[in-house]
């Protein structure tokens, strides 16, 4: 048995990619020209001059925001999904078509093209399979992160510290927090809960603990 490259699990087949990795690396070649139009929106840079209608911008806008202006560039999408066709077309002693002008977002099409016809070669016979999967998957997940974010987790409300304290007499401590959606206080160490008739007092233990430390 074999470990994949990419997600380190063992693998029944030979070869450096399992099949699951083979297909989540062609869904994200597949993606790239999607993700290269759909920076557009993002390139300029967001809010105006800051003014009311009519006046002048006391400083001049930055043209385009670089970063995304860098995946968008040469050196970007097309220019890592370009140079890793050369290096496989390298390694398996073929030519590199060049590419007969229409633009950037028509090479990246040309080197996404190549790379998926080259991919049962590479997830099989090639030993920098895992090295260009990751790649293609961190560019991927760059570009997803600017145009689709992951909004950040709603802990809930912070209330404070749990006073239960367990058979030996130890206090828990841990940060109590009122999760979205919840009536009750669930202490998500020790797993105390406190329903609303009881917040009253759970103030005045949090208090008297939070006294007792400062004392300490």
């Amino acid at each position: 048995m074999t470990q994949c490259q990419l997600c380190e699990q063992q693998m029944d087949d030979d070869g450096y990619l399992c099949r699951g990795c083979v297909k989540a690396t062609r869904v994200r070649l597949e993606c790239l020209p999607d993700l290269y139009a759909g920076l557009l929106p993002f390139l300029a840079p967001p809010g105006g001059n800051g003014g009311g209608r009519g006046s002048k911008p006391v400083y001049a806008p930055l043209p385009v925001v670089e970063d995304i202006l860098d995946l968008r560039g040469p050196g970007g999408l097309v220019g890592t999904a370009e140079q890793w066709l050369t290096v496989i077309c390298r390694d398996r002693g073929h030519t590199v078509a060049t590419p007969d002008g229409g633009g950037i977002e028509a090479r990246l099409r040309a080197a996404v093209s190549g790379l998926l016809a080259n991919m049962p070669w590479v997830a099989v016979s090639w030993p920098d399979a895992g090295e260009f999967a990751a790649d293609i998957r961190e560019l991927s997940r760059s570009v997803t992160s600017i145009i689709a974010p992951v909004p950040a987790v709603d802990r809930g409300r912070r209330i404070g510290h749990c006073p239960a304290i367990d058979p030996s007499g130890t206090l828990c401590g841990a940060v109590l927090r009122l999760a979205p959606g919840e009536k009750a206080v669930r202490c998500g160490w020790c797993d105390t809960r406190y329903p609303p008739y009881v917040w009253a007092q759970l103030k005045a233990w949090m208090t008297e603990d939070e006294k007792a430390r400062h004392a300490a």
